[in-house]
């Protein structure tokens, strides 16, 4: 379905150049965080920068085939998208190939491809289809559950395959309820935080203890007193009673020992020094190495392909999940702040320009668009420098990887494409 070609790249200048950017530094620092000797043919795939250059030149044909196709399309044929996605995230417990404790990929010859990297563009089509539909009131409660189950279905299969980084990303689609008209989702999303954070700290029945004389308090005090309201007090308290005990089971018993270790640390739980050493030479090896070649980068860096640890491998996997230590050793505070500059810049551009759309269903897609790349610029970012835990997620457009990239090409691009078509919507 081909619209008019007058018109197909008719796009948004400066998230254009944005990209065009990130991607450049971003390959610039693959290069120098994977390069094992002298530089030779810069399309050499025996390398993981010639690699990644190849994706990037397959990321353009993939931009000129969105850019081509007529807007509406993406509307129409959301559901579609939606629910292949979920097809190939089942299709992976009967094919998938395990990568680093994962079975998130897809594997054909030396070449592997992250279905749950792409499942975040079609839920965002689908979350937009949802909500965008004429019959849909966001402000009823069964159309909420429907629109959980659609962002939580996807997230739900992802975590069955071990891979707790991409679930989290999911949770930034609360940004777009509350966009949407469901303020008390923050509420909803801060007691929720609160419970898991208490609750792995081995304090459920405290917790719940506290929640209820809260609840029991404001309700004897209200001056309103509705007939159903402490049927609805009751079974927050039941919920948060399962939900508070449901985390520590969780934490006891289904996640993995280093994982364990690492939310401890971040949590203060450990106090014993010499198990905390431990920990920096074992689980937290990477973490570690990573903070040091940031602070050695000092204010100006110590140069383009002159960070000692980055030459010395110190930071495993530096060129996918800590690609930023590689900004901070060889580009100092300067450089790292220039790189937030440009992310902080295309967030603002997409918001500005989601709130310009005149058709619901392409401002609720670019709020979603925000929602990722912030969540992944956030926590990735965060998690290098020790201030979250480590969970694993990319940072978009400069981490290695064809699936990482692609999809968020994809999914900022498909955003470009709806908005060079407000004009014509009305």
């Amino acid at each position: 379905m081909i619209g008019d070609r007058r018109n197909a790249f008719k796009v948004d200048k400066v998230l254009v150049v944005l990209y065009i950017l990130l991607v450049g530094f971003g390959w610039g620092n693959i290069l120098s965080s994977s390069v094992t000797g002298e530089i030779g043919s810069l399309l050499n795939i025996n390398e993981l920068y010639g690699k990644q250059l190849v994706f990037i030149l397959l990321s353009s044909v993939l931009i000129l085939i969105v850019l081509s196709i007529e807007a509406k399309f993406y509307e129409r044929f959301a559901s579609i998208f939606y629910i292949l996605s979920i097809i190939s995230l089942i299709g992976l417990f009967i094919f998938g190939k395990t990568v680093n404790g994962s079975t998130s990929w897809y594997g054909i010859g030396s070449f592997t491809i992250q279905p749950s990297e792409f499942a975040k563009v079609a839920t965002s089509l689908a979350i937009a289809k949802f909500i965008s539909d004429l019959q849909t009131n966001i402000k009823l409660v069964n159309h909420q559950l429907k629109l959980l189950v659609i962002i939580f279905l996807p997230a739900l299969l992802i975590i069955l395959q071990n891979d707790t980084g991409s679930t989290l990303v999911y949770f930034a689609f609360f940004f777009v309820l509350f966009r949407e008209g469901v303020p008390k989702i923050y509420l909803y999303t801060i007691g929720l935080l609160f419970l898991l954070v208490v609750s792995t700290i081995k304090l459920s029945l405290i917790t719940t203890i506290c929640i209820s004389f809260i609840i029991i308090f404001i309700n004897f005090f209200r001056k309103r007193k509705k007939r159903n309201s402490l049927i609805k007090h009751f079974g927050v308290i039941i919920f948060c009673t399962i939900f508070s005990f449901s985390v520590n089971y969780f934490f006891d018993n289904i996640i993995k020992q280093h994982q364990k270790n690492r939310i401890s640390l971040w949590l203060k739980l450990e106090n014993n020094p010499e198990e905390i050493e431990k920990m920096k030479r074992t689980i937290l090896y990477n973490l570690n190495e990573s903070e040091k070649a940031i602070s050695s980068g000092g204010w100006t860096g110590k140069g383009y392909l002159e960070g000692t640890r980055t030459i010395g491998k110190f930071v495993p996997e530096q060129q996918t999940d800590y690609i930023f230590s590689t900004v901070g050793e060889e580009w100092g505070f300067l450089g790292s702040s220039f790189i937030i500059v440009l992310f902080v810049l295309l967030l603002l551009r997409i918001l500005y320009l989601s709130e310009l759309q005149k058709n619901q269903f392409s401002r609720v897609y670019g709020y979603s668009v925000v929602s990722i790349i912030f969540f992944h610029f956030l926590i990735n970012i965060g998690m290098v420098m020790g201030l979250v835990p480590t969970i694993g997620i990319p940072l978009p457009f400069f981490s290695y990887g064809g699936s990482s990239l692609w999809a968020f090409t994809l999914l900022l691009f498909i955003f470009i494409k709806l908005d060079s078509n407000k004009l014509n919507e009305w």
